[in-house]
């Protein structure tokens, strides 16, 4: 199988990632308009646990991706096929247990979390979600491994679309019978979204198989216990992430209480902080998960051959593409905040300053989501997660400290986040430069993408106050100023030096 570059594989995985997103509206506005907000309150309900699961068994994937790396560069085609299958026999052991688990505990689990009754459904229906999306995720990482994302990068829109037909055909279907079997129908879709992206990736798997050529594989136990020592690492960095969501949306409604706040205020603030900032600051994460999933197998290729000079120049080039990203998606929100507030919540865009401090925390995110890959990519997979838990330990004290002062209000978790976030990316970026004695280019990874981004964001306000004087329309000014932002950023990257052309075309458009 042809393997991608890093740029072509994040563009690949990048551009399917925003495409699942915009589908994903398709799910959420006809299923607002069936079952309104007390019928989405129930499916929301079961859906962290399900987000829980996710995030426990996403280092099975990540650790697939890597290992198979590894022992594709080496030309290890049977270690190649041995880990895929230990892979998926542990995520089918893991996904139909937990599966079970929600099935046969589904009673105790609502009366625990003192739910409505009528959640019952959709806890029930998306209980079958894991076993499917675990078999699904091996082979994802499987293929990631082989440095070819296409086949990821079309999975994830084959699953988007069979949730969307199932979970809001099953929603329409059941309506009559109640909202809460309607509730539990759209649940349902995420189970169908992984049976189908799943059906698709063993179709894929058929045929890559038969350009392998092996034909036996012998049994190694020593692949389990490699797969869950790279594995519960990264599973608990995500985990630490999905418990603090949790814990934040316990701190941060009773504080702003003692701030003084009304109960109906409080959940209008913290509404606006995760309903809507976040919605949008997980845009530009999107490519940048994309980056880590192409940069983890990349990463471990050059590690295991001992390329130390094509490692650190892949360190470098993973920090260039990060900051690419990073700053403009930064500028962008902060600078255009309520336009795009009142384009996408067409007069809901209260809340517009919430968004462009939440802005701040871009760069640090996207940061530390890279260099824990390259970290875990190398062999480092506790520190990460020690970095993570320091940095979510300051979120949590700022956070206390910040959120009851009713002039900071709000703002404290926002704060709480940039700490937080910075104070990991700066522990994990030093760790990095003393363990691969790599002295960073600041001014090329850095301060030329910064450069391109303000040239970029200052055209884009000329263009958005052009349009809205001659349309007054502030709508159409920000489709245009974002779309025209597009296309002057591009140039400038060129421009500014951060990559060639001739890079580019060589490692993106050659075919």
């Amino acid at each position: 199988m042809k393997k991608q570059s890093l740029i072509k594989g994040t563009v690949v995985l990048g551009i399917a990632g925003i495409i699942s997103k915009f589908l994903g509206l398709f799910f959420r506005w006809p299923l607002q308009m069936l079952i309104g907000d007390e019928g989405v309150g129930y499916y929301q309900m079961s859906f962290p646990l399900y987000m829980f699961f996710i995030a426990v068994a996403s280092g099975i994937p990540v650790a697939v991706s890597k290992m198979v790396s590894e022992r594709n560069a080496t030309g290890d085609y049977e270690g190649v096929i041995q880990v895929f299958k230990k892979s998926v026999l542990l995520m089918f052991v893991l996904g139909t247990g937990f599966t079970a688990i929600l099935l046969i505990f589904s009673d105790p689990i609502i009366h625990f979390l003192k739910w409505d009754k009528k959640s019952y459904y959709s806890l029930v229906a998306i209980a079958f979600a894991p076993m499917f999306i675990s078999i699904m995720s091996a082979f994802r990482g499987f293929f990631q491994g082989l440095q070819n994302m296409n086949y990821t990068a079309m999975s994830q829109v084959v699953e988007q679309i069979g949730r969307i037909l199932v979970g809001v055909g099953l929603a329409y279907l059941l309506l009559p019978k109640g909202i809460e079997y309607s509730a539990g129908g759209a649940a349902l879709g995420a189970a169908a979204g992984g049976l189908f992206g799943g059906i698709y990736l063993i179709i894929k798997y058929v045929h890559v198989r038969k350009e392998i050529k092996v034909f036996k594989v012998s049994d190694n136990k020593e692949i389990l216990t490699k797969l869950l020592y790279i594995a519960v690492p990264v599973s608990l960095g995500a985990a630490v992430s999905s418990i603090m969501s949790l814990i934040d949306s316990a701190l941060v409604p009773q504080k702003l209480l003692e701030a003084g706040f009304t109960y109906r205020d409080a959940a209008i603030l913290y509404g606006q902080l995760t309903g809507k900032a976040f919605i949008l600051i997980n845009v530009p994460l999107t490519l940048s998960s994309a980056l880590c999933a192409s940069l983890m197998p990349i990463i471990a290729e050059s590690h295991i051959l001992n390329k130390k000079v094509d490692v650190i120049n892949k360190v470098d080039l993973s920090f260039k593409l990060s900051n690419v990203i990073a700053f403009p998606s930064m500028l962008g929100l902060y600078t255009l905040a309520y336009p795009i507030l009142d384009l996408i919540f067409p007069g809901q865009s209260a809340g517009f300053n919430i968004l462009q401090y939440s802005a701040l925390s871009i760069p640090f995110i996207i940061l530390v989501q890279t260099s824990t890959a390259i970290l875990q990519g190398v062999g480092y997979y506790i520190r990460p997660v020690f970095n993570l838990a320091v940095g979510c330990i300051i979120k949590i004290i700022i956070t206390l400290s910040m959120v009851p002062v009713p002039s900071i209000n709000i703002y404290g978790a926002i704060l709480g986040s940039i700490g937080g976030y910075a104070v990991t990316c700066v522990l994990n970026i030093v760790f990095l430069s003393k363990k691969l004695k790599i002295n960073m280019n600041y001014f090329q990874t850095m301060v030329k993408p910064a450069f391109a981004s303000f040239f970029m964001i200052g055209s884009v306000v000329i263009i958005y106050w052009y349009v809205y004087n001659y349309t007054m329309s502030s709508r159409i000014a920000c489709f245009l100023s974002i779309i025209s932002g597009l296309i002057i950023y591009v140039p400038l990257i060129v421009v500014f030096g951060i990559f060639k052309y001739s890079y580019i075309k060589d490692k993106f458009l050659k075919k």
